[in-house]
């Protein structure tokens, strides 16, 4: 952050970098020393810069010399080596300064993960086996599916990573089959999740339809799951509390655990999941390591892909989307943003900038949406039309956010008299839950639409994973908006025929490369963007680098 610290200098906390909550976390720390004022001050302000820096998503703060020497003297830290749970901080052995607990968490996943690194589990006969499910070209993207299941099969864990529609979930249920093959003696209990209630819908739509196309002897596909739960269900959830059901104490049943969008799992999450599992189970991550990070700390699947090469493998060719948007989201990831803007330019149905009556096309998107409505179409046919457009926002507030075009759109739909606002829960109003709850199985994430029932009763009803709808009255459903537009980290797991992707008039943090490479990989077929060219070329050249130790401690541990 460009903050000089020195034991003897004192400093102010009135910085607008820190809250609140960072100086009272500073503060209490510090009145448990014996220091001076002005040592006081300058720890405070270490301290206030560690919980501002965690809550930016680091799980650890680089330390100078001086810095390190006045902690040590502290009593408040442990040195790397000593273990005392009575201490809250912990310095490492390159001088990363860690909260206690996610030092902890760093280092049980790491022993869990060393474990199960080391567990091979070697197959005869596989090659033979593998020619059943996978064709024996030589073209490297065919190669690649083969080798992760190979790698799944030989290995205790294994992290399929790869942009969107390389095939995850295809090569993923190929390895399930072979799996159970090897043990059809005894079937593997198998678990399969997502991070959101909506990725393990996404994830179970996948599945469901692999099954069908990959036409699988009926014995296989009668002991292959279909069922996706999210990670907390999994684990057995006890909100408020942070604790589980499931945990190193009470391990999951499982033999096999596949998790899908694993870029979006924190480190505390990703602790406690692989410490609730089993010995000699196996665990498979699916994900995108250019993703956004997980919005809670840590990077934890880009780190482990990092850290555990031979437990990786990388799925390259691209089967959703057309190449103008794989070129696209190559020169986005790969920070060219001169390359980049010149396609947003070019005069193609793909790719477009739009101008400044953007919101007569945003509209305009809603038209067969609008008519199915009015002509009693049945349920999917509606949903689907929603879907195949999305507005994607960088923020919630300001210009451009969710908020804004949410209420800018609708004054727009109501001057069209296509929908009525004198009501909040107006017919054609889509909304997405806010808030879990288990009762009525819908989960943070899960998209609903406001139509009228049988008897003409407006209720808000969602699409089941078994094909079916479901109705809610408004009065009965946890805490929803309004989602014509949503933020680019909810749209995580989902994909569109076409978005539009809205930055904001200026600059902020939260623009990276990542957050647009998320963006614009929801799509399909096409793209459309309302920026300006500053914003998009600093948001293409800015990128998220937290400060993690995982890839340094697991070269220690290995």
């Amino acid at each position: 952050m460009g903050i000089t610290f020195s034991t003897h200098t004192p400093f102010m906390l009135e910085s607008l970098l820190f809250s609140r909550l960072d100086v009272a976390f500073a503060q209490f720390f510090s009145a448990l020393t014996n220091f001076s004022n002005d040592e006081k001050k300058s720890l405070e302000t270490l301290l206030a810069h560690l919980s501002f820096t965690q809550y930016q998503g680091n799980t650890c703060l680089k330390l100078t010399e001086p810095q390190r020497q006045l902690l040590l003297i502290s009593g408040l830290t442990t040195s790397p080596n000593e273990n005392s749970i009575t201490c809250p901080l912990h310095i490492d052995e390159h001088n990363h300064l860690y909260l206690r607990r996610y030092w902890d968490y760093e280092q049980r996943l790491i022993a869990k993960l060393r474990a199960m690194h080391k567990t091979d589990l070697p197959i005869s006969n596989l090659e033979k086996l593998l020619d059943t499910f996978f064709e024996t070209s030589i073209e490297s993207e065919k190669n690649d599916q083969r080798e992760a299941a190979k790698c799944a099969i030989n290995q205790a864990f294994t992290i399929v990573t790869g942009g969107p529609g390389t095939g995850k979930t295809t090569t993923v249920v190929k390895i399930l089959a072979l799996l159970q093959t090897l043990h059809s003696e005894k079937p593997l209990h198998i678990a399969l999740a997502a991070p959101t209630g909506k990725a393990a819908m996404r994830l179970q739509e996948s599945i469901t339809n692999s099954k069908k196309s990959l036409k699988l002897e009926q014995i296989i596909n009668d002991v292959l799951p279909e069922t996706v739960t999210t990670i907390h269900r999994l684990l057995g959830a006890k909100p408020p509390s942070p604790y589980f059901r499931y945990n190193e104490k009470n391990l999951l049943p499982y033999d096999l655990i596949v998790i899908d969008e694993a870029s979006m799992i924190d480190l505390a999450m990703m602790s406690k999941l692989v410490e609730a599992i089993k010995p000699a189970a196996r665990l498979i991550l699916l994900g995108d390591k250019e993703q956004l990070a997980s919005v809670e700390s840590g990077t934890v699947l880009a780190d482990l892909t990092q850290a555990l090469p031979q437990n990786t493998i990388k799925l390259k060719k691209t089967y959703r989307f057309k190449d103008e948007i794989k070129a696209f989201a190559a020169a986005i990831n790969q920070q060219d943003a001169k390359l980049a803007w010149t396609m947003t330019q070019q005069k193609n149905a793909v790719i477009e900038q739009l101008g400044d009556d953007y919101l007569v096309y945003l509209a305009n998107q809603h038209s067969d949406y609008f008519e199915l409505i009015k002509s009693r179409a049945n349920f999917k046919d509606i949903y689907d039309a929603f879907n195949r457009f999305q507005i994607l926002c960088a923020h919630r507030e300001g210009r451009n956010s969710v908020s804004d075009l949410n209420f800018r759109l609708e004054k727009v739909l109501r001057d069209r008299k296509l929908i009525n606002l004198s009501t909040v829960w107006y017919v054609g109003r889509p909304v997405m839950v806010t808030q879990n709850n288990a009762a009525l199985q819908l989960y943070n994430g899960d998209i609903g639409l406001c139509l009228p029932d049988e008897h003409g009763d407006i209720k808000v009803f969602f699409p089941r994973p078994d094909g079916k709808k479901q109705g809610y009255s408004a009065a009965r459903l946890p805490n929803c908006e309004t989602v014509f537009a949503m933020t680019i980290h909810k749209s995580q797991g989902s994909e569109f025929e076409e978005v539009c992707v809205c930055l904001p008039e200026k600059m902020q943090t939260i623009l990276t490369k990542e957050l647009l490479y998320t963006a614009i990989t929801r799509a399909k077929e096409r793209i459309k963007l309302v920026t300006t060219e500053t914003i998009f070329t600093a948001t293409v050249q800015a990128n998220v680098a937290r400060v993690t130790g995982l890839v340094e401690q697991f070269k220690i541990a290995l």
